[in-house]
């Protein structure tokens, strides 16, 4: 809206240039030179004078979409001044296009004035111009056209309001849609981080305390792991930042000045870190695990070669985070089993341990609670329904089934 009751309409003016599209300039010159010529004749136009009223009759047309009410206002003078002078002209239809442009365009104070001039000037055409006594006549069937000219100009007015109307709902729904995205992303991202920061830290803080009972043999080799296992967190916020990048085929990924005479001793053979880990990498979470004092026993069934890589970084996030929960809050010496089955189409993984929670909700006892809505929603991405709690005889059980195939 320009202003109050008027519609903007058309498309921008970078649209109007398109190919296959006519500008709106040249098809109003179009349309001016058109009604000229054919209103144009012998008997028609006279002389001089009726040549310069067909030519203020017609003229105006040609910006009529740019000024609307000068252009009608142009045309009802002329109009005018052809009435007075007595001569009659058939360009006098112009009046009625500027009058649909009006409409179509103009604040609706403006469309109304304009209309009631029409009506106006329909009348004084019937009272000289008419036949005798046919002045009724003449002038009921005038003003049925400038009601139809006009009713022409509000119904393109409606339209274009309707389809604006329609453009906005659509840029809201695109926005909606971005917004989305962008949330659905951090809290990806966040995920991603929870994950890989809350298992790393775990882990240190285990080696960390049993470096403190640790022989002076075994003090070397614990140190060492816990070097490993900070280096392994760094290089997953990293990838999960999108920051990890590719050094050289000479560099691994944690090279750099700060990376340490044993920067990427962990990474045994095949092991790429630029790429998601999967269910390859779960022996090596098992023994880092089991090395931090949580002895694990894996087993793997079938073949998951099959499974998608985003199947597969789910399911090693989502026994990462139940080994650390694990680690967390069951006592010491405990025992933990990964069982994990890829079968077509399907992939089951279960992780359960035979400790006690230091709580009452182990999730949460000590955190956040933000490890278990991670896992649940790892797991609603890939149609799985994550089922976590207490088994009977002690310990914990997290329990889910993945379907990669039905992944939006």
């Amino acid at each position: 809206m320009t202003e109050t009751g008027a519609v903007r309409t058309g498309p921008p003016g970078a649209l109007a240039w398109l190919p296959g599209r006519v500008p709106p300039l040249v098809a109003d010159a179009a349309l001016a030179a058109a009604l000229f010529l054919v209103t144009l004749g012998p008997g028609r136009v006279a002389d001089g004078t009726g040549f310069a009223l067909q030519t203020a009759l017609v003229l105006p047309l040609v910006w009529r979409r740019r000024a609307p009410r000068a252009a009608f206002g142009v045309i009802a003078a002329a109009a005018l001044a052809q009435w007075l002078l007595g001569v009659q002209l058939p360009a006098d239809a112009a009046l009625l296009v500027a009058l649909g442009t009006v409409t179509a365009r103009a604040p609706y104070r403006s469309a109304w004035a304009a209309g009631l001039v029409a009506v106006a000037g329909a009348v004084l055409a019937a009272a000289r111009w008419a036949p005798e006594g046919r002045f009724l006549a003449s002038a009921a069937a005038m003003t049925a056209a400038v009601a139809t000219s006009a009713l022409l100009g509000v119904n393109a007015r409606i339209r274009w309001a309707a389809r604006a109307q329609r453009l906005a709902q659509l840029e809201r729904d695109r926005d909606e849609r971005e917004r989305r995205a962008v949330e659905e992303e951090r809290a990806r991202i966040a995920r991603e981080l929870h994950d890989s920061v809350t298992h790393g830290l775990s882990v240190v803080v285990a080696l960390a305390d049993a470096l403190g009972h640790a022989r002076p043999a075994d003090a070397c080799a614990v140190t060492a792991r816990i070097a490993q296992t900070g280096r392994q967190a760094l290089t997953d916020m990293r990838r999960a930042l999108g920051l990890l990048q590719d050094a050289g085929p000479d560099a691994g990924p944690d090279a750099g000045p700060d990376a340490g005479p044993d920067a990427g001793r962990d990474a045994g053979p095949g092991d790429d870190r630029r790429s998601p880990p999967g269910i390859g990498q779960l022996g090596a979470l098992c023994e880092r695990m089991e090395s931090a004092g949580l002895v694990t026993r894996l087993r793997v069934d079938g073949e998951a070669a099959g499974v998608p890589a985003a199947a597969q970084l789910t399911v090693y996030r989502l026994v990462q985070e139940s080994l650390t929960n694990a680690l967390r809050h069951a006592p010491q010496g405990s025992r933990a089993e990964v069982r994990v089955s890829c079968a077509p189409g399907v992939v089951t993984v279960e992780v359960s341990d035979d400790g006690r929670a230091a709580g009452t909700g182990r999730p949460g006892s000590a955190g956040s609670g933000r490890g278990l809505t991670g896992m649940r929603e790892r797991a609603a991405a890939f149609g799985g329904v994550l089922e976590a709690g207490p088994r009977p005889g002690g310990g914990w059980r997290v329990f889910v089934r993945l379907d990669p195939g039905g992944a939006p």
